[in-house]
């Protein structure tokens, strides 16, 4: 539209909360809708019409009990000013309404067809009546789709306003309109936007708009409105380049969203707002499951700040919190390079399906004969374009990974294809699932970075002592490590579960360790006032129930001595395995730092500090060394004589698990172990338990150490599974339970 409109229909609602700049971000439903006809030929104004919505939840007779009397009382008494009053029970009759009576105005004048919406910003279409509307399953009227912004049509004649500053009232100011100003609501005057506008203002503030409307069509600014704002009425499906680039102002992230959810939920969830093509992208975990995340990338940055407004806004039962994003987040999720899934996502308007659980020799016969109609069934799901529609997920090398993404041409084909969840292909079960584009390039991402398991960097440099960033075995154990416990768990309740122990706690003594969302990890520490104490409370309190008084379950949790030294690794960021915080006489194979590093909540005031020990490196030198990922050197110590665990050594090995998304098999700890020293040959030996009897032998145990140097002729396998290995500076990752460093 990019002529002068014939009509321009001044309208403003209210809702039952808040108002002004926080119009709609509540969640309160629409009460009130007040509007103008402006004949933009002519100059003239029509009558002001309101349209009160007030559903009734009772049952049908007082219903219509209800009805009579406000049908009487708007004939009675008029307070707010409207030259016409009527009444609606629901949205969707009320907007039905509005677009019947709107109609016939316009056809009485009869001088013109073309009709737009004008509006004072943009939250009373964007905020207000499209969310809603989606909410309930309202079908919107065409005239909602568009409209002009008061505001920004203002800004052309004075382009040194401020648009979020903008309101009628300053309008009127600026363009010498007189305005009723006890009567005149001003924004700007308002102390609280919260509160619920009285009748009249609505009315007031639409008879000024229409008065500002005709000033602007007049000399000397004989404006003209054209090129309307438009609300995307579909979400649009596509792809995104990792070299596309991606404003940081356009993206954000919604984070509690039903597992189940699609792209299309989420597009309806920011209803209103226009998302940019292929612009909402679920985020996967590290098993490749929707982990209840998404980035939406917006076509605008106004857009982005009114989808920031729906904080904590409903998704179902859902409540989903919304937070800022950057474009390389998007990238990292939805953007990919292989040619291959372009072309596949490139055909519009295709329903994706994703496979999960298939053979690895499974073939594009099978999976169109997987979806064929079997004998007897009317059902048919044909996957378009035959061959072409289906997308198989490989590794690297080639080999598959039992995943697979095909195409259908419509929804109905889709949900029919739905219906044969979990039924066999070959001797396995298949798991579907409704997917999107951005979820295949995310899959297709994960699957084709090599290598799947990180390889370790390469050893420190060798001028670095024999030291262990272990803490020393001497310790006094004067400390209590709580794990397991409830979420919702206040001091209160670890007070409550220490019972008569209470009384030896050290003052300030209670550390919560929480994880990187700054959320509780379900680990606590506290200083006792002496190691017997520590012990018995640990003896007795062991594997008891906790329960919380913000939550209604319980759960049993572990209790361990330890040392103020392990607790203080784990509260800057390292992590202590049951071996190392409970059992001091074994190997400390399973202790180690874990990425990302957890930050601490002291339930003190913060006065209460560690003495922390002297580095053995400088803070340059410590991080020249270390990848910017957020591992720390902990203030390494240097190895005591006659330690019992490891012999010393001049090198560190160091494992890492990659930040958010993890790739899958990835190891979930981080180790650092000085390089035996007392081996007699230059391999080392590993030990493997756990293997299969059945196993195939030396063939499955070479598969295994792929990628690492050993000796093929030395590769034994004893009763209790011992491996040798060429290279004792190499790590050896096994299956994701369990992993080895040698």
């Amino acid at each position: 539209m990019t002529a002068q409109v014939d009509y321009l229909v001044v309208l403003f609602t209210a809702t039952s909360g808040a108002s002004g700049e926080l119009l709609g971000s509540d969640e309160k439903e629409l009460v009130q809708l007040v509007w103008q006809l402006v004949d933009v030929k002519n100059k003239k104004l029509g009558r002001v019409n309101e349209l009160l919505i007030k559903p009734d939840l009772s049952d049908l007779t007082e219903q219509k009990e209800e009805e009579d009397v406000v049908e009487e009382s708007v004939e009675e008494e008029n307070g707010s000013g409207a030259d016409c009053v009527s009444k609606a029970t629901s949205l969707e009759a009320a907007l039905n309404l509005f677009h019947l009576q709107l109609t016939n105005e316009v056809n009485s004048v009869g001088t013109g067809t073309s009709v737009c919406l004008c509006t004072d910003g943009q939250l009373h279409i964007r905020q207000v009546i499209h969310p809603e509307a989606a909410n309930k399953n309202a079908l919107v009227p065409d005239c909602f789709y568009s409209f002009f912004d008061l505001r920004k049509e203002f800004k052309k004649h004075f382009p040194t306003s401020d648009l979020k500053a903008l309101n009628v009232h300053i309008m009127a100011e600026s363009l010498s309109i007189p305005v009723d100003v006890p009567a005149m609501w001003d924004p700007s005057a308002t102390l609280d936007p919260s509160v619920t506008l009285p009748a009249e203002v609505a009315v007031q503030q639409v008879r000024v708009m229409a008065s500002i409307i005709l000033a602007m069509l007049s000399e000397p600014f004989c404006h003209t409105f054209s090129n309307p704002e438009r609300v995307s009425e579909k979400f649009e499906t596509g792809t995104c380049s990792k070299m596309e680039k991606v404003c940081d102002h356009t993206v954000i992230r919604a984070r509690g969203l039903p597992w189940q959810s699609s792209d299309q939920d989420i597009a309806r969830f920011f209803r209103g707002l226009n998302i940019a093509k292929g612009g909402a992208a679920l985020c996967l975990n590290a098993q490749g499951r929707r982990n209840g995340e998404a980035l939406v990338r917006f076509v605008s940055e106004e857009h982005r700040d009114l989808a920031l407004q729906r904080h904590k806004h409903h998704m179902g039962n859902r409540y989903i919190e919304v937070y800022k994003a950057t474009g390389e987040d998007f990238l990292k999720i939805a953007g990919g390079t292989s040619n291959e899934v372009a072309m596949f996502l490139s055909r519009e308007d295709q329903i994706i399906v994703r496979m999960r659980g298939l053979p690895f020799t499974a073939t594009h016969e099978q999976v169109l004969a997987f979806f064929s109609p079997g004998e007897g069934l009317k059902e048919t799901c044909p996957v378009s374009g035959g061959k072409d529609g289906i997308l198989f997920v490989r590794y690297p090398d080639g080999r598959p990974t039992g995943d697979a993404f095909v195409l259908f041409a419509c929804e109905e084909h889709a949900q029919c294809a739905l219906r044969k969840h979990k039924e066999i292909l070959g001797r396995r079960y298949i798991e579907l699932f409704k997917s999107t584009a951005a979820e295949v390039q995310q899959v297709l991402n994960r699957y084709s970075s090599a290598p799947l398991i990180p390889v370790a960097p390469a050893p420190l440099v060798s001028m670095v002592p024999a030291m262990s960033l272990l803490p020393p075995p001497g310790g006094a154990r004067d400390c209590l490590r709580l794990r397991g416990l409830p979420y919702t768990a206040s001091i209160e309740d670890i007070l409550t579960f220490l019972g008569e122990f209470t009384h030896d706690i050290r003052p300030h003594g209670v550390h919560m360790v929480l994880n990187q969302q700054g959320r509780p990890s379900g680990d606590c520490f506290i200083q006792m006032t002496s190691a017997e104490r520590a012990l018995q409370a640990s003896q007795r309190l062991h594997k008891h129930m906790m329960s919380s008084q913000r939550g209604a379950n319980s759960r049993y949790v572990e209790v361990f001595p330890c040392s103020a030294d392990e607790m203080g690794l784990v509260l800057m960021g390292g992590s202590l395995s049951h071996t190392h915080t409970h059992i001091h006489n074994r190997s400390r194979s399973g202790t180690g730092l874990s990425p990302p590093p957890c930050k601490s909540r002291r339930l003190s005031p913060p006065s209460y500090s560690f003495t922390p020990a002297p580095p053995v490196l400088p803070t340059e030198a410590a991080a020249a060394l270390y990848p910017p990922i957020g591992q720390m050197l902990l203030t390494p110590r240097p190895l005591p004589p006659g330690h019992a665990y490891y012999p010393g050594a001049a090198q560190l090995y160091m494992n890492y698990t990659a930040y958010y998304p993890s790739p899958p098999g990835s190891p979930t700890t981080v180790g650092f172990f000085p390089s035996p020293s007392s081996l007699s040959t230059p391999g080392g030996l590993v030990r493997m338990p756990g293997l299969t009897y059945n196993s195939n032998g030396v063939k499955d145990l070479i598969n295994a150490v792929q990628g690492y140097q050993y000796v093929p002729e030395d590769a034994l396998i004893h009763a209790h599974g011992a491996v040798h290995a060429h290279d004792p500076a190499r790590t050896l990752l096994t299956q994701p339970k369990e992993w080895v460093c040698i």
